[in-house]
């Protein structure tokens, strides 16, 4: 317990944390210090409830990265051997993207892994942000995803090779599509769910990727009807297409390292709040993802004359409202001032 009066912070799945930080003190309010033990008492249900929900959530993401990773690996080694024989520039840009795309799979598992590691003194908030970080080298490989996959695309325009056996590499192109297609679907929608921007980014990498497939059989019916320039010129869209979901990906992973959350989330968190008996007011919310679980912090006011252990009370009101109502939640750091105290 720390040295100031005021200050409830209440940590799940762990056990609750409280600091007291408020500089209008007086007995009434002093008398909200309390020991460890008081506030872990009548609340190990909810805590054994989020351990679940995380332990379940981790769980769900591995098992979309381990699926995903397969499967893209297949198909990258299924149309491998038809570039081998082909010599389709469209269809090995699209399978460097795939192989790429299984890539990303691995940081990705790491990060997951570290998040489970518990919070220490140096890595006060945990091990979470290694997951966002993970999305920083999936923005990496789309990025070079890109440049490869122009490279070549120019290179064959300035070089032009005859593709043979086109039928094959329009099958591969399907494969292609069907398999990324499949893993995007899979990998976004657990991604949502569990509220993993990275996750997310890499499904969107993997959709693009299958729509990708799809230019590489229209290249290829190109060439069919005697246009050679087909392939090289779908290798060059496919690698503006990957631009595309850099712009996305970037997006997405750029916006958790800024903490940003959507502005209804926060809306839900003030609404909890402010319905709680005994708050007079909502003074700030701060809420933040950590890894794929959300954080909160509150500054709520009560009345004036209220108990300090009343004052209390709702502070762990407000802290059990908020992790049973709002999803991902694990975290919520509850400051209870009086209404006529003023912050600053």
């Amino acid at each position: 317990m720390t040295g100031h009066p005021h200050d409830h912070g209440h940590s799940h799945p762990h056990a609750h944390e409280h600091g007291h930080a408020h500089e209008h003190q007086s007995g009434r309010w002093a008398r909200m210090r309390h020991t460890l033990s008081e506030l872990t008492g009548g609340h190990s249900h909810d805590a054994a409830d989020q351990i679940d929900e995380a332990l379940e959530a981790d769980a769900r993401g591995r098992r979309a990265l381990w699926i995903g990773l397969g499967a893209l690996a297949v198909t990258a080694v299924l149309q491998g051997v038809v570039v081998a024989f082909t010599g389709s520039v469209a269809l090995l840009g699209d399978t460097m993207h795939n192989v790429a795309d299984a890539a990303t799979a691995i940081p990705l598992l790491i990060a997951f892994w570290l998040a489970k590691r518990p919070a220490n003194d140096r890595y006060t908030y945990g091990y979470g942000r290694a997951e966002d970080l993970a999305g920083l080298f999936v923005i990496a490989m789309i990025a070079l995803s890109s440049a490869l996959a122009g490279w070549e695309a120019i290179d064959r325009l300035v070089h032009p090779r005859d593709v043979s056996h086109l039928w094959a590499v329009a099958v591969a192109g399907a494969i292609g599509f069907a398999g990324n297609e499949a893993v995007a679907r899979y990998r976004i929608r657990v991604g949502r769910q569990i509220g993993s921007a990275a996750l997310v980014a890499d499904g969107l990498h993997a959709r693009t990727d299958g729509f990708t497939s799809l230019a590489v059989v229209l290249g290829a019916a190109g060439v069919a009807i005697g246009l050679p320039w087909a392939d090289p010129v779908i290798g060059l869209l496919i690698a503006v297409a990957i631009l595309g979901v850099l712009r996305s990906a970037v997006t997405q992973v750029g916006a958790r390292l800024m903490d940003a959350v959507d502005p209804e989330l926060v809306g839900r968190v003030r609404t909890v709040i402010a319905t709680t008996p005994g708050v007079s007011d909502v003074r700030a919310v701060r809420v933040r993802w950590i890894g794929h679980t959300l954080h909160a912090e509150t500054d709520v006011a009560v009345a004036d004359d209220l108990p300090g252990p009343a004052g209390h009370d709702i502070a762990l009101r407000v802290e059990h409202d908020l992790c049973d109502r709002i999803p991902r939640l694990t975290t919520a750091v509850v400051h209870v001032s009086p209404v006529g105290a003023h912050n600053g």
